[in-house]
């Protein structure tokens, strides 16, 4: 019989992150948050960008006293050049950065007549507009060292859009786009651009302010699982995606959703 500790070699050889440096866009959010806590578990060091400082200093807290590396970044999605600053404080801290995860959010069920143009453009500016930042900066930086993964927040509303959730759904459905076309340009430049496609993991506001109980039978009764996600449940794709095991993978969308996108009738 083989040794067993040969297949755990050859499985950190695929999948081994340790050492290397991940800044995560919208870290004070409970997704995100997550995978901040799970990548520096398995020793990544976490920069976690979010304009709430509260609850990225608290996350800091409790990864560092875990035993992980991270740093806080008080980061605007919406605004460049805190893009720029905040790439400047990660590679100053850590030397470099080889992953993004680009999850900066915001929504709204607000029905269509009633959207104001204000709305509007807060909910595209944080979730696209600051997407498209987050590429075009860190995307560079990638470039120029020769590697990277930058892996994007899209969502099971990105196509066909969901009900109740009209900007965030125009607005998720440009960063599958983006995503496919960004991983077209720089396919032969050592970076690659992929999305998760969350299905639903039920948020305090999303709990809040979307899901009734009408609702909430649609949703499982629309998802073969019959169940909501979990937030460790998409940590999984996401350190594939970040690690070398998923080295000819670009401009996928992978969908973890618990059967959601697959379901008709």
């Amino acid at each position: 019989m083989r040794d067993p500790s040969v297949h755990v070699g050859y499985l950190d050889k695929c999948f081994s992150l340790a050492g290397k440096t991940a800044a995560l866009a919208g870290a004070g959010g409970l997704l995100v948050g997550e995978m901040a806590r799970n990548m520096a578990q398995a020793g990544i060091n976490v920069a976690l960008l979010d304009i709430d400082e509260e609850a990225t200093e608290r996350l800091r807290v409790e990864i560092e006293t875990d035993g992980g590396q991270a740093l806080m970044v008080r980061t605007d999605v919406t605004k460049k050049a805190d893009w720029a600053s905040s790439l400047d404080e990660v590679v100053d801290r850590y030397g470099t950065v080889e992953i993004l995860v680009n999850g900066a959010g915001a929504n709204s069920p607000t029905p269509y007549f009633d959207i104001s143009e204000e709305e509007w453009d807060r909910i595209l500016r944080v979730q696209l507009t600051g997407t498209m930042f987050g590429c075009q900066i860190f995307g560079k930086y990638m470039i120029e060292q020769g590697r990277g993964s930058i892996i994007n927040i899209s969502s099971a509303s990105s196509g066909p859009p969901l009900s109740k959730a009209f900007t965030y759904s125009v607005a998720k459905a440009g960063i599958k786009n983006l995503t496919q076309n960004l991983a077209r340009e720089w396919a032969t430049d050592g970076v690659r651009v992929n999305a998760i496609r969350p299905g639903f993991f039920p948020s305090e506001f999303m709990k809040e302010h979307f899901l009734t109980k009408e609702r909430i039978a649609a949703i499982l009764n629309h998802t073969p699982m019959k169940r909501f996600g979990e937030a460790r449940e998409l940590v999984g794709a996401v350190l594939w995606l970040a690690s070398d095991a998923s080295t000819f993978v670009t401009g996928a969308e992978i969908a973890v959703d618990g059967g959601f996108t697959a379901m008709s009738i």
